[in-house]
């Protein structure tokens, strides 16, 4: 927490919940890039559902585009969640966020390793049963990972304003 002393100069001070470092304006930036991944591996995920259904190739072309979406801005959300982990202590000692970025490390690496297979067989390929359980192994993998990260926000206050 920054605060103003009577002659202008600015002293931090040290809050009681853990703090995000990676911020703009005191808004951890961590938190609002997350949506994006999830939902579009979420959606990865329905959209090969949705292949398997009706077998339109227009629907293996969506999954492909979701899966590199999903994977550039995990990569943002990823640089500004180390950012947060490494700029402070408090979160580096919690169980919750060393297990949080175990399992998103992974969510990416398979989602990494579904965009190839997909990538290498092309859109003439289809979906196969092996692309529908990656992409679906992601879905827990982030369940997972959300409980965590509501851990570490609810439980442990990361993130959360000093009033």
């Amino acid at each position: 927490m920054d605060v103003r002393t009577d002659k202008g100069t600015l002293n931090t001070m040290h809050t009681g919940n853990p703090r995000s470092t990676a911020q703009i304006a005191g808004h951890p930036i961590h938190p609002m890039l997350i949506p994006f991944p999830i939902a579009f591996f979420v959606a990865t995920f329905l959209v090969d559902i949705m292949f398997m259904n009706t077998m339109e190739t227009g629907w293996v072309m969506a999954s492909e585009w979701l899966l590199g979406a999903g994977l550039v801005m995990a990569a943002l959300a990823a640089i500004m969640g180390m950012i947060d982990f490494a700029g402070e202590h408090r979160i580096r000692k919690l169980n919750a966020a060393w297990l949080h970025a175990g399992a998103n490390v992974l969510a990416v690496l398979v989602s990494l390793y579904n965009f190839y297979v997909r990538y290498e067989a092309g859109a003439a390929a289809g979906i196969g049963t092996m692309e529908i359980v990656l992409s679906g192994l992601v879905v827990l993998l982030l369940l997972f990972s959300g409980w965590l990260g509501g851990e570490m926000v609810f439980r442990h206050r990361v993130g959360m304003t000093d009033y």
